[in-house]
């Protein structure tokens, strides 16, 4: 297999340093279990299943996969569980079911959060020509969401990165910002670890199978 260009990071552009924890996935089979926690049990709001089975790692990628049944996949860090810091992952859907919604996020460790916190840093939803970037500060109200949209064709690689620190989050995309919030009440209170889902919304029509690969996941200081 060719390999995979890195792209424009924003590790790179912003000087960041060397990464402190991540994953290649310069390996085959199923995702690391020293490093990933995959998901077995019910999918996103309780629709369809999440399946072990629907992950795989092989030509340095790893493939989280989504049939028309709604059986797709999803896997959890155990590394960098921490407050603060810097992710960036580099990703590229195939040309996807409306249904099927690729997400890159941090989650809280522990499943706990007083705020419901959640940021989703690369996030696809129904229309297939954007992605998202959604910070969950709230858990309901009419602003319990900070957010940006940008247009850009996601069936190419794409690196996403999100700065976490005291200051606020920012997002990034192939090294550009695209996202700020330096509200002090919007931060999480916990801290956050690395997910990745491809979660799926039916809605009574024929789904059509779809995909994520992601090169690499890299955590920096």
């Amino acid at each position: 297999m060719t390999a995979i260009s890195d792209g424009t990071q924003t590790a790179v552009a912003r000087g960041w340093g060397p990464a402190v924890a991540g994953d290649e996935f310069s390996y085959a089979g199923a995702p690391d279990p020293a490093k990933w926690k995959v998901y077995k049990g019910p999918g996103h709001a309780g629709k369809g299943i999440r399946s072990p089975m629907a992950l795989a790692v092989g030509g340095g990628v790893v493939t989280v996969r989504g049939n028309a049944a709604g059986t797709t996949g999803g896997m959890s860090a155990r590394f960098a569980h921490r407050q603060y810091g810097r992710w960036e992952a580099r990703m590229k859907t195939s040309a996807r079911d409306p249904k099927y919604h690729p997400v890159l996020l941090l989650w809280p460790n522990n499943n706990k959060s007083p705020t419901c916190a959640e940021i989703d840093y690369a996030e696809g939803t129904a229309d297939t020509t954007q992605i998202k970037f959604n910070l969950h500060h709230a858990c309901s109200g009419p602003n319990f969401q900070a957010r940006a949209a940008r247009r850009i064709d996601t069936t190419q690689w794409h690196n996403y990165a999100v700065e976490w620190t005291p200051a606020g989050i920012t997002g990034y995309l192939d090294g550009l910002v695209w996202f700020t919030d330096t509200n002090p009440t919007h931060q999480p209170r916990v801290g956050m670890h690395q997910t990745v889902q491809l979660d799926w919304f039916p809605n009574g029509t024929p789904t059509k199978p779809s995909q994520i690969q992601i090169d690499w996941i890299r955590v920096y200081k």
